[in-house]
């Protein structure tokens, strides 16, 4: 994810439990200690330092507003957090296993098990602090297996789905 202040970006990417903050060289270690959707509110930890951030949104945009300064929050492909199987077998050589980016709640299942997907085509929908985030399909291939159901609450970094390669015969 990329946050913008005026003509300075901040780049989030996961890391373990917590985020890692990149502004230019500058790297900052941010964990979310408590999110409440019901106020769009964020209680964040940044360097040990207790911050509160306020999560808004104007259709497809999302602003953030942190000590006063208020930003605009674009997503990169790198927001949908997803890994190489760690499994062996056949089959799942190839295997890509996607994660929630954040905890929240599935909203909607839009594949099942076998089905074939294309890259960035919309697998589920989960929703966290009023804001719905498409989970996509990272390249071409074939459900393997679909780890929620719609209305389960998951937590960050919780596998959802799993790609793996189409093998052509």
């Amino acid at each position: 994810m990329k946050l913008t202040f005026d003509n300075t970006s901040m780049d989030l990417t996961p890391s373990g439990k917590s985020y890692r903050a990149k502004i230019g060289d500058d790297v900052f270690d941010v964990e979310i200690i408590r999110a409440d959707a019901e106020r769009g509110q964020l209680d964040l930890l940044i360097e040990g330092k207790h911050v509160i951030a306020y999560v808004s949104s104007d259709g497809a945009k999302r602003w953030v507003t942190v000590n006063g300064r208020t930003c605009l929050l674009t997503k990169s492909s790198r927001a949908i957090s997803y890994s190489k199987s760690k499994r062996g077998g056949a089959g799942h050589d190839h295997a890509s296993e996607l994660a929630a980016p954040m905890p929240g709640q599935i909203r909607a299942v839009n594949v099942g098990a076998g089905d074939a997907v294309k890259k960035g085509q919309t697998l589920l929908v989960l929703e966290a602090m009023k804001m719905e985030i498409r989970i996509q399909a990272p390249r071409d291939g074939i459900v393997s297996s679909i780890s929620v159901k719609v209305g389960q609450t998951v937590e960050r970094e919780q596998i959802l789905i799993e790609v793996v390669e189409r093998l052509e015969s």
